[in-house]
């Protein structure tokens, strides 16, 4: 009974964080002008860390990390965030929106391919139908993209790639970290792996796209409320709501709710930037949110 009872909760708090996720190319797109995509992407997550280090030292009985745990929290933050940070951000300012938003439906299916290698969970037959279902209503909301995409563009194959490499990067982060959470809390995995991709960004803002505080000088209130949204919402509170859903749930249902994202991105479009809502985008969002509530309840 209390299983039933808590699931609805779960369903909000990842309805919470990927709504955050939804918003992030907004603020990706206000920073531009502002500062590089690797200063985009690394320089809040600075600040993320940072605010997170507390959180870890409040913790009354932290586990002890062994140096097989510190390679883990490694591999965690290079090749799951900075992959798939770096490669979403650089991908989008080399790309198309609509390109990153039909590659961005492969991360549950590579979330549900990876969790079946990895950590062995079963890819049962509602889940499978739950995922065509989601797929089927994002791609719904997806026609106007797919009219105007262009994946083998040569002057976008290199953004294409990219941001490819940050839905693996993001898959792989989300699988390889619930595998942690059998010794280690989700804040200490999130900041574990966070100061480490912290760690390696820094020859990158050095020598790849040198950074200067100085940028800060031209930001107007618009660049700071994206910049905060950034480092407060969008690298910190989501992912600490991801991650303690992922406790309780199988990563290849958790991932499910990553069709949510482009929902909750035409709700915004409508809303902030006036764009008009089709008949088929409120169909697929309708749709969407049929296959996230038929997993929750049933599985």
């Amino acid at each position: 009974m209390a299983s039933k009872r808590f699931k609805p909760w779960y369903l909000l708090l990842l309805a919470l964080a990927n709504f955050i996720w939804a918003a992030q190319g907004t603020a990706v797109k206000i920073l531009e002008s502002k500062l590089g995509p690797i200063a985009i992407t690394f320089v809040p997550f600075w600040i993320t860390t940072l605010l997170l280090v507390p959180l870890l030292l409040r913790n009354p009985n932290p586990v002890k990390p062994t140096k097989r745990d510190w390679i883990s929290f490694f591999i965690a933050g290079v090749g799951g965030q900075v992959l798939a940070q770096l490669g979403m951000t650089w991908g989008i300012t080399r790309s198309l929106a609509s390109n990153a938003a039909i590659l961005n439906l492969l991360i549950p299916v590579i979330s549900a391919v990876l969790a079946s290698l990895m950590l062995h969970e079963k890819l049962t037959r509602l889940r499978c139908v739950s995922f065509v279902i989601g797929l089927v209503g994002v791609l719904l909301m997806s026609v106007e993209d797919l009219r105007h995409s262009a994946f083998l563009d040569s002057k976008m194959l290199s953004g294409n790639l990219l941001i490819l490499a940050g839905c693996a990067g993001s898959s792989f982060y989300n699988v390889y970290c619930k595998g942690l959470m059998q010794r280690f809390q989700e804040v200490e995995i999130l900041i574990y792996s966070y100061i480490f991709a912290s760690l390696a960004s820094i020859p990158l803002l050095i020598w790849v796209e040198p950074f200067s505080f100085h940028a800060f000088a031209a930001f107007d209130l618009k660049s700071w409320m994206a910049f905060a949204f950034l480092a407060i919402f969008m690298y910190g509170v989501s992912m600490l709501l991801f991650f303690y859903v992922l406790q309780f749930l199988d990563v290849t249902l958790a991932s499910l709710s990553l069709y949510l994202v482009p929902v909750f991105g035409v709700i915004l479009g409508a809303t902030l930037l006036g764009e008009r809502l089709s008949p088929l985008a409120i169909a697929g969002a309708v749709v969407v949110l049929g296959a996230t509530i038929l997993i929750m309840q049933f599985e």
